[in-house]
């Protein structure tokens, strides 16, 4: 995979830059493993908008992601490595020997003919799956499990990858990929690697409307509001001195907001703070 810098020959293509897409070897999904997708523009069941900034955007079809990779011991053959639009990296195409198929994150390294296994015995090699009691300290993964059976929620992005650090009894600690180092059961899973695609943050977009085939609409600074608009709004000339806050007086830009006691002590060391921007 690389980036290939288009030439200037308008103003939008003149800052842009996009993927080769030559890691990709199957244009069209497999049809058994899609499942259609509405757009609700980020309103929930009241019809409320929750998230905002969101809408538009081009039509998907939503490629269903084995993240559980619940056929254990099955051997399987990458057959493809496809692009999918809802997310940042790219996706592998499995076909297992009993004849199932089934799509999965495409960690670095995973080419098409490579064998694939999910299980206690499986190799440390990339795309592989087994839990993480069966791994040696230092291995590099994603698609990391919090909960057994429950499914890979760690790691999961373009680039993205975790470390497990350390074993001790029935718990592991794993050094996330924001730097939190976290107490995991040894008997959740995890895929061997780091997820493909890299280079996805070095992309520049070059044009707004770019942004809003991806379903991002506009977003308006509160100081540039009323104040009966936003908190932050008003004054004569530029507005200072506010404590950053949401349109509904929450804090935010920085402050803490996390409020689960129960998994607290899972917790072995927090994620280090952000560096103000001078």
């Amino acid at each position: 995979m690389g980036i290939k810098v288009f030439k200037p020959r308008s103003p939008g293509r003149r800052k842009m830059s996009g993927f080769d897409f030559k890691e990709i070897t199957k244009t069209k999904p497999e049809r058994s493993l899609l499942e259609p997708l509405k757009k609700r523009a980020a309103r929930g069941n009241h019809g409320q908008i929750t998230i905002r900034h969101h809408g538009g955007g081009h039509k998907r079809r939503y490629r269903v992601i084995d993240f559980k990779r619940y056929k254990t011991d099955v051997p399987a053959t990458v057959a493809a490595i496809e692009y999918d639009p809802n997310r940042s990296c790219r996706i592998a195409l499995l076909f297992y020997k009993d004849g199932a198929k089934a799509y999965i994150v495409a960690p670095v390294g995973l080419n098409v003919g490579d064998p694939v296994i999910s299980g206690d015995t499986a190799d440390i090699k990339p795309g592989n799956n087994l839990p993480l009691n069966k791994m040696p300290v230092g291995t590099i993964i994603h698609n990391v499990e919090l909960r057994p059976g429950k499914g890979g929620q760690i790691a999961r992005g373009a680039g993205a990858s975790a470390t497990l650090v350390a074993k001790l009894g029935q718990y592991c600690q794993v050094k996330l990929p924001s730097g939190e180092v976290r107490k995991i059961m040894g008997v959740c899973r995890a895929t061997v690697g780091q997820v493909g695609n890299t280079d996805h943050e070095n992309i520049r977009i070059g044009k707004a409307g770019k942004t809003r085939w991806k379903g991002r609409r506009p977003t308006v600074r509160g100081m540039v509001m009323n104040p009966i608009d936003h908190p932050l709004g008003g004054g004569e000339g530029v507005g200072k001195g506010h404590h950053p806050v949401t349109p509904w007086g929450k804090p935010c830009k920085g402050h803490k907001t996390r409020n689960n006691k129960r998994t607290d002590g899972m917790i072995v060391k927090r994620r280090p703070k952000r560096k103000k921007r001078k």
